[in-house]
């Protein structure tokens, strides 16, 4: 059986025009009439279903076919005729349908608008609604267009450890890998866990990014990219944060924050435009479901020259609407979400990046600032999600670096490798990591992480 997948029927209608061929899917509504019965099949290829007329007299088994119910997986195979007069481009006359698996009564999405929140219940069943399924369509080509921004460029994917003993953040958030039976651990004369009978010989965690590992690389091949899971003991509860998440980390060697930002505004430029040439059915889609403004922001956006602020002029702005805010801004304090959309959405209406951020809020690996206050570090504020990119120079001077990193409270010898980096051979570099997820619900208008990943992990939820 030669299948005919349907979003390449609606790309070229007229290549299939008058042609005998198959199709499989799942019908998403059947209705009929004495002699005839239109099903609607979708097969997860596009955003579009394809109408299947079903004729008495001309499709077999006529009478059984048009009792089944939404859910139903097909065959068929029939003719293909134009019908832009019906306000649709084609429509398949079957010839032969199959009954590829049958679907029980009880099957949840039936023709109606189902929530977000119900949708969330049924996990297994959701990628099949118009709302998810539009989503991880935009997901899967804006991954594609991350691969093809950077290989374009000559950049080397690097595959960074999901376990390691490196947190590259700092926070402690991380979730512990293990052999040790937890119910009697073996344990030290002082009655600590003694993990030098753990698998590694040590404490060993989920990565909460590869940007350690990557600098590694990248002072190999120059320009590196990693693209991969990331993992965050964070017990939160909002819409915008996830246990476990996807990370764009690249590494640029033999560069400064300048070049980071530059980088970080081309590729969100690039993601951009192949979404909204691959995409365009479901972009509508969300632009007239679920947020109005969403193709003109993401056109204006892909067109726009980003802006660029210091953390302390940002913070100059923001004071004298501090009386708006429920978390008062003053310098020293990091940026919260309704700081940065004020800073998007009001005073500079583009992306903005912001930068020099005070060096006691940022992570220790990044280049301090001639000040003694600031470090290089840049976030990119886009409208609507807030931070969407965060990233830096990182600190090159192997006596600054360890003076960080004693100043963290941690043990220079753990990153003796990460210090070996500056020693032998280092150079000027910088990199930035993106949240897949809120790149996907900028892209989509969805506001809950939940929703733009098949299978969310967060706190409390570990489904499937």
């Amino acid at each position: 059986m030669q299948r005919t997948i349907i979003h390449a029927i609606f790309a070229a209608p007229e290549q299939f025009a008058g042609r005998e061929i198959t199709v499989c899917g799942w019908v998403r509504t059947l209705r009929s009439s004495k002699a005839v019965a239109f099903a609607e099949l979708n097969d997860g290829s596009g955003f579009r279903s394809l109408q299947v007329i079903l004729e008495d007299g001309r499709t077999p088994d006529f009478a059984a076919l048009v009792k089944l119910g939404a859910g139903t997986a097909l065959r068929a195979r029939g003719t293909l005729l134009l019908t832009p007069e019906a306000g649709q481009p084609c429509e398949l006359h079957a010839d032969e349908v199959t009954v590829v698996g049958p679907c029980a009564a009880d099957y949840p999405l039936q023709k109606k608008r189902h929530s977000l929140e119900f949708l969330r219940s049924i996990g297994h069943l959701r990628p099949r609604s118009n709302t998810v399924g539009a989503a991880l369509r935009v997901r899967s080509a804006a991954a594609f267009a991350i691969h093809q921004f950077f290989q374009e460029r000559g950049f080397v994917y690097a595959h960074t450890p999901v376990i390691t003993c490196a947190d590259a953040e700092g926070a402690g958030e991380l979730f512990r890998v293990t052999t040790l039976d937890p119910a009697a651990p073996p344990r030290t004369a002082d009655g600590a866990v003694d993990f030098r009978e753990d698998f590694f010989g040590k404490p060993a965690f989920l990565t909460v990014s590869g940007q350690l590992q990557g600098e590694a690389m990248a002072m190999a091949f120059g320009n590196i990219y990693t693209f991969g899971p990331t993992f965050r003991a964070e017990r939160s509860y909002t819409q915008r944060h996830a246990a476990e998440f996807w990370m764009v980390e690249p590494e640029i060697a033999f560069a400064d924050l300048t070049d980071d930002m530059q980088l970080a505004e081309d590729m969100i430029k690039y993601v951009l435009r192949t979404v909204l040439s691959r995409c365009p059915e479901e972009l509508a889609f969300f632009n007239q479901h679920v947020d109005r403004g969403l193709l003109a922001r993401l056109e204006a956006v892909a067109g726009a020259a980003f802006a660029r602020v210091s953390y302390t002029e940002a913070v100059r702005l923001l004071e004298p609407r501090n009386d708006r805010f429920e978390y008062k801004i003053a310098w020293g304090c990091d940026l919260q979400t309704e700081h940065e959309r004020c800073l998007t959405e009001e005073i500079f209406g583009v992306p903005v990046f912001v930068t020099d951020y005070p060096k006691e809020i940022k992570a220790f690996y990044m280049r301090q600032n001639d000040d003694g206050k600031t470090v290089a570090a840049m976030d990119l504020l886009v409208m609507g999600i807030g931070e969407i990119i965060g990233g830096s120079q990182r600190e090159e001077r192997p006596d600054l670096l360890e003076a960080r990193i004693r100043a963290m409270d941690a043990a220079p010898e753990a990153y003796q490798w990460y210090l070996d980096l500056r020693r032998f051979g280092g150079c000027p570099h910088a990199g930035f990591g993106l949240g897949f997820e809120r790149l996907v619900m900028y892209l989509t208008g969805l506001s809950n992480i939940r929703d733009v990943s098949a299978f969310p992990r967060t706190t409390g939820t570990a489904e499937f």
